[in-house]
């Protein structure tokens, strides 16, 4: 069971004081957080793309190649890479980068994206979301294959005729996995393709992506794909304090910040301390609290959806650097070493997973 970190590196206001830290300054903090995840021995960090002023990574393989040469075990992985809106070339080339300095680290988690910036900054039509996912990732998962690459081309990027792409990476092949909201099409494509699945369980039950994963599963089956040697991962909101009170007091406020901005521009309803508090039930897809609540949260999960790696969100929205690194500390130190040994001892027990 592999467990980390993701962001977005945002840079909202602080709730209380109404200051707006520079992207400069959040920037060298992700690079601070990424550095000691690797310290307390977390697995994987993953950082997002974003285009727009409240977030500070438009580049993820750049920031996470910043933390590289100071980590030695941690996994760096995007999360996700807007592959629609993406050149594939650049996008592996950068990441065959990112894998040289960290010596066969690198991930890339290609999606959709959920924010739609990028489509008209880079000059892509929304009108051809899926259309644009599906060619670039063809060419993505093409250009992993070998030195010289010959692609037949598309509507959106011309053929390649027999060219070198360089870099070449450490790992062979370089991971690519595909990251989906919940979506049925991206999950059963995952699976026909073989490809490692990433779900954002950021509402609802966690538990209601448990036939998700199983169509995955067949899917990947039916294609031929070995089924045990494909990992699923999610990534869901949360923050690990000293006690469970004091960290959902902690989380909560920019976290309702956060969402309510998100929800203004998609047609939310308001988010209430009622619903955070719902979210962090043992059924909720929060997960906020002292080291043992988030770890029986990770292990509820493990035993009933199937998940094999988790991404704690974190921080949502700007929260003071020095909760996010304690919260990061507490993941590694605390958590994490409660999940793997339950996990080690009902996988040696023959426990099924239900």
């Amino acid at each position: 069971m592999e467990i980390g970190i993701s962001t977005f590196v945002e840079t909202t206001p602080d709730v209380v004081t109404g200051e707006v830290i520079s992207h400069a300054q959040r920037l060298r903090e992700v690079v601070e957080e990424i550095v000691l995840a690797d310290q307390v021995g977390l697995d994987v960090f993953g950082v997002g793309e974003h285009h727009r002023k409240d977030y500070a990574a438009s580049s993820p393989a750049l920031v996470l190649a910043a933390a590289a040469p100071q980590t030695k075990w941690i996994r760096l992985t995007s999360a996700v890479t807007v592959l629609s809106s993406a050149d594939p070339v650049r996008v592996f080339q950068d990441f065959a980068t990112l894998d040289g300095i960290s010596n066969g680290r690198a991930e890339i988690m290609a999606g959709r994206g959920s924010f739609i910036e990028s489509f008209p900054l880079f000059g892509y039509d929304l009108d051809e979301y899926d259309e644009l996912f599906d060619e670039k990732l063809e060419l993505l998962l093409t250009l992993r294959e070998s030195e010289k690459v010959t692609w037949r081309g598309g509507k959106h990027r011309p053929a390649i005729n027999n060219l070198g792409v360089y870099p070449r990476p450490v790992q062979q092949p370089l991971p690519v996995w595909i990251g989906s909201g919940g979506n049925t099409e991206s999950v059963i494509r995952a699976g026909l393709l073989g490809l490692p699945l990433v779900l954002a369980i950021i509402g609802g039950r966690p538990t209601q992506f448990a036939p998700l994963v199983q169509m995955y599963k067949k899917a990947a089956a039916q294609a031929g794909h070995d089924v045990s040697k494909l990992p699923v991962a999610s990534h869901s909101h949360g923050f690990v304090g000293e006690d469970t009170e004091g960290a959902a007091d902690k989380f909560f406020p920019s976290t309702q910040a956060s969402m309510n901005v998100i929800g203004r521009e998609r047609g939310w309803g308001h988010y209430s301390r009622a619903s955070f508090d719902a979210a962090r039930s043992l059924e909720g897809a929060l997960y906020v609290g002292d080291a043992e609540t988030v770890a029986q949260k990770i292990i509820h999960l493990r035993k009933n959806v199937g998940i094999t790696r988790f991404m704690l969100h974190c921080p949502l929205g700007t929260m003071p650097h020095g909760d996010v690194m304690r919260s990061i500390e507490l993941l590694g130190s605390e958590v994490a070493p409660r999940v793997r040994k339950e996990i080690a001892r009902w996988e040696a027990e023959g426990e099924p997973q239900e």
